[in-house]
């Protein structure tokens, strides 16, 4: 299992499939920072792609900006494009959501289950 802390970069949403099942797919941005061999600072952003299958009340505190932990595992994907060009990217399947930063806040206009989401006091200390 993997865990990963990044921000939002686009609201949930949630997609219902055929046989009536739902998950909540949304998208959040890494920063990781490094010094070369020069010492000069670097900083990287990674974009995943995520999907949550446990429940879909969780999407309303989903939103852009909120800092999120995610537990769960990273595939990756290639495909062709419309513009025939290769692409790929990284999707993380999340089975587990912690909400940083302002979480009480978002959640008290959400009505989520504990298990589904829970808060932290420590964002102040994260680099993003």
């Amino acid at each position: 299992m993997n865990t990963i802390i990044g921000r939002v970069t686009k609201n949930a949403e949630i997609n219902t499939l055929a046989n009536d099942r739902k998950v909540v797919n949304f998208s959040i941005a890494t920063n990781e920072s490094y010094k070369t061999k020069g010492g000069e600072r670097k900083e990287q952003t990674t974009y995943f792609n995520c999907s949550y299958w446990i429940s879909s009340n969780v999407a309303k505190i989903l939103t852009v900006g909120a800092l999120v932990e995610l537990s769960g595992r990273v595939s990756s994907r290639a495909w062709i494009g419309k513009d025939g060009e290769i692409k790929s990217g990284l999707n993380f399947h999340t089975s587990k959501i912690k909400l940083h930063n302002g979480g009480q806040k978002m959640a008290e206009n959400a009505p989520v289950s504990h298990n589904e989401v829970s808060q932290s006091e420590e964002d102040s200390e994260l680099p993003f």
